[in-house]
């Protein structure tokens, strides 16, 4: 067995090590040629980027139910959403999602950032400031500043919210029926990133977690396209493909609905259990839509 194993190694090694000599041979004009990248590969690299979304008419959806869902990075399955966390002891090309997105905030390639789900109050990096970060000054530094002194650095507490710090990610969407393709498809519109309150981040009961900030998704696609989400098996995809292909799990927390969309929460009040059960039910009746249109 073990044999077999080394000479399965070796299949792959040579096999790897066959395309790498044979990249672009059958394209070579000369033998320095081989290995090369082709013309059609480096207009395709030079033309990177996100799958471009479609254009739907309305007229075109038959059937559509928005959904807000949360994302707990507690659970294995959602770990390439949250790691790493630490970015000292990783190369470059690997952030967390949380690090993209406040990266691409402060460098202006993300504008698109909001207060709430509904994006009806736009937001700026100085209005978030006080979200993402706190600073504080210790007692003897207030003695400083009312002595008229300048107060040194270190007696000056900053607390910054880092990756580790996120608990879960918000995301609202809606799946639509397109009758012109004969297909329930899904697109997510926002994301949010919760964590604790900075401000009272080390108090233990004052803990809970609060919306940073929501970004609309369309605009951030660009910059989670060229970021890479490590997925195991040496495997790396973008944020982009990881979030459009839903490959996390997650819990539906409010719908659509005649009563302003309340949360599943003002209905199904202190039961967890029912709670889940409830957004299984709404899950269910997503994924039956699409078999019931076939059914005569």
């Amino acid at each position: 067995m073990k044999g077999k194993y080394i000479i399965y190694s070796l299949f792959l090694l040579v096999g790897f090590s066959s395309l790498a000599q044979t990249a672009n041979i059958l394209n070579a004009e000369k033998p320095e040629d081989i290995g090369k990248p082709s013309e059609a590969e480096l207009v395709d690299a030079a033309n990177d980027g996100p799958l471009e979304y479609g254009y739907v008419d309305d007229r075109d959806v038959l059937w559509s139910k928005g959904t807000w869902e949360i994302i707990d990075l507690d659970e294995r399955v959602n770990f390439p959403l949250y790691y790493p966390v630490d970015t000292l002891n990783i190369s470059a090309n690997r952030r967390s999602l949380y690090d993209v997105l406040v990266r691409a905030i402060k460098e202006g390639k993300i504008e698109n950032i909001y207060a709430d789900s509904y994006f009806t109050e736009k937001r700026t990096l100085k209005d978030i400031r006080a979200t993402l970060s706190r600073v504080d000054t210790t007692d003897y530094g207030i003695e400083q500043y009312n002595a008229g002194q300048e107060v040194e650095e270190q007696f000056i507490d900053r607390r910054d919210l880092s990756a580790a710090d996120i608990q879960e990610y918000k995301i609202r969407g809606i799946w639509y029926f397109d009758k012109r393709q004969a297909e329930l498809k899904y697109r997510i519109l926002g994301i949010a990133p919760r964590a604790p309150d900075v401000n009272f981040i080390d108090d233990s009961e004052l803990n809970d977690l609060v919306d940073l900030f929501w970004v609309w998704y369309p605009d951030a696609r660009e910059v989670l396209y060229k970021a890479k989400a490590y997925i195991g098996n040496n495997t790396t995809v973008s944020y982009d493909q990881l979030l459009n292909s839903r490959r996390f799990n997650s819990v539906i927390y409010k719908e659509d609905n005649v009563q302003g969309d309340r949360q599943i929460n003002d209905y199904i009040v202190d039961n967890s259990f029912m709670q889940l059960l409830e957004s299984e039910r709404i899950k269910e009746q997503i994924r039956n839509f699409e078999q019931d249109m076939w059914n005569y």
